[in-house]
């Protein structure tokens, strides 16, 4: 899942492609210099437009498919509310209007110990600051957030209904323990995060979900066809129009993995 659109590669046990197929994106916006916003529900329509695509040049059902791994644009900032809504579109990676943000993170922890903790300064593009922006300067919309994940997470959540990440994806939020590999609840606290928004971090290799065909309403037989698989795994690539990696083979008991594809 990338910025300009996503793309669906379905490959056999030992590499092979065998079909791929792209959908674009509706084209991000820049409401202001500096600004680009994306809609979520536009990456997910796009997912399975995609999977359907490939699934049809491959002439394969979802069922037919041992596990799926998926990679995606880093940094952005998804945010959901009760009802699991996206509150407001998303704050890309390209976004950097939270110079602000970033520089008052900076004071309040110290520029020394916030690398230490999570391995990067405070930058504009990085998930945390994006958060802050949207609490001071949309305060109504803050109000409503009951959940908050990154973009190719939000794809997994409406597959899965589980809220989770990858250890890849979540030390460029600029809120993970990198040594201790869990959220600090350091840097949370400084920002005043509350840890229940956030998805659980996962390494590569652990189950985070089930395949429940149940989440995949709206999209008719393309969203079907999406979740049909087996384990969706996730990694932290980012290119031009992502890629999503469907193996066809043996299944797995429909295990969701925080990994994108392995072979051999």
């Amino acid at each position: 899942m990338g910025t300009g659109g996503t793309r669906a590669l379905i490959v056999d046990e030992r590499g092979k492609l065998i079909a791929s197929a792209t959908e674009e994106h509706t084209p991000f916006v820049f409401p202001k210099i500096g600004w680009a916003e994306q809609s979520p529900e536009d990456w997910w329509r796009a997912c399975a437009n995609a999977v359907s695509g490939a699934l049809a040049k491959a002439d394969l059902r979802g069922d037919d498919l041992a596990c799926v791994g998926f990679s995606g644009q880093m940094h952005g900032a998804v945010m959901l509310d009760k009802n699991e809504r996206v509150v407001r579109p998303a704050l890309i990676w390209r976004d950097v209007r939270t110079e602000d943000q970033s520089r008052e993170l900076t004071r309040k922890l110290g520029a020394e110990r916030l690398i230490n903790l999570t391995c990067n300064p405070a930058l504009p593009n990085f998930t945390l600051t994006k958060f802050l922006w949207v609490r001071q300067n949309e305060p109504e919309n803050w109000k409503r957030v009951r959940s908050v994940m990154l973009p190719k997470d939000y794809v997994r959540f409406r597959l899965t209904g589980e809220r989770a990440t990858d250890m890849a994806d979540a030390s460029d939020t600029l809120m993970l323990d990198v040594a201790n590999r869990r959220w600090s609840k350091e840097v949370l606290q400084a920002a005043e995060i509350d840890e229940r928004l956030l998805p659980g971090p996962f390494e590569s290799p652990d189950v985070c979900g089930k395949d429940f065909s149940g989440r995949c309403e709206g999209n008719g037989s393309q969203a079907g066809d999406a979740r049909g698989g087996g384990s969706w795994r996730s990694g932290g690539r980012s290119d031009g129009h992502g890629d999503c990696c469907f193996w066809s083979g043996e299944r797995d008991d429909r295990n969701v993995w925080c990994s994108f594809c392995r072979y051999g």
